[in-house]
């Protein structure tokens, strides 16, 4: 589905070749080819984009939440953090960021973890774990190819003695995250359905995801 909007959201300058309105709840994917940039736009606010990716050549090379922290010595992404892969290699360059950090620690909720935490009657609940297997196996990726995940302006503070809660969300209306390419990757969203806690402000809303070349 098209953005509605005209005024360019990038972050970065460059020429749109992609620009599309991911619905609340839905999922999303798309091969971004390395030096492009992939902008994402909380058009409402507080909105969690939960985020896998890959190297579009080799599936078997995708996002790593360990060497990307230990990489950077931290666990909130902004602008600098580089998303390296389980080779330790670059994926993607966060290249500028308006909201100042994004979880990942937090998770994908799915309905098996809905239900444990908020009770058996959130199991029919639709969740991201099944969006990346829907989106997923459009690319012949299964639940064995699913790992530690971003969360895209999903707010998750660490306390000192290392615990850590879903609260409300830093983020605002329109505010955008801008990812550079290092290498030709696959990118899998889901727009959290969650409905259970803080992540989504109890009330999940569309992201517009753009996609820039040099």
């Amino acid at each position: 589905m098209s953005a509605t909007t005209t005024e360019s959201p990038a972050l970065v300058p460059g020429t749109v070749i992609l620009d599309e309105t991911v619905p609340a709840r839905a999922p999303w994917s798309a091969i971004v080819r390395r030096g492009q940039v992939l902008t994402i736009v909380d058009l409402h606010g507080n909105q969690a984009v939960d985020c896998l990716i890959y190297n579009a050549q080799d599936t078997a090379e995708r996002y790593s939440a360990p060497d990307t922290l230990a990489a950077q010595g931290g666990v909130f992404l902004t602008t600098g953090s580089v998303l390296r892969s389980s080779e330790g290699r670059p994926l993607m360059t966060v290249v500028a960021d308006e909201v100042g950090r994004h979880d990942t620690v937090g998770g994908a909720c799915s309905r098996e973890s809905n239900t444990l935490r908020y009770g058996h009657h959130t199991k029919h609940q639709h969740a991201c774990v099944e969006n990346f297997l829907i989106e997923g196996a459009r690319w012949g990726l299964g639940k064995r190819d699913l790992v530690s995940n971003i969360n895209w302006y999903m707010n998750v503070p660490v306390d000192p003695d290392g615990s850590l809660g879903i609260v409300d969300g830093i983020s605002a209306p329109g505010l955008r995250v801008a990812l550079r390419a290092e290498m030709d990757v696959l990118v899998l969203v889901s727009n959290c359905p969650q409905i259970n806690n803080p992540c989504n402000g109890f009330d999940p809303t569309p992201v517009r995801m753009v996609v820039t070349a040099p």
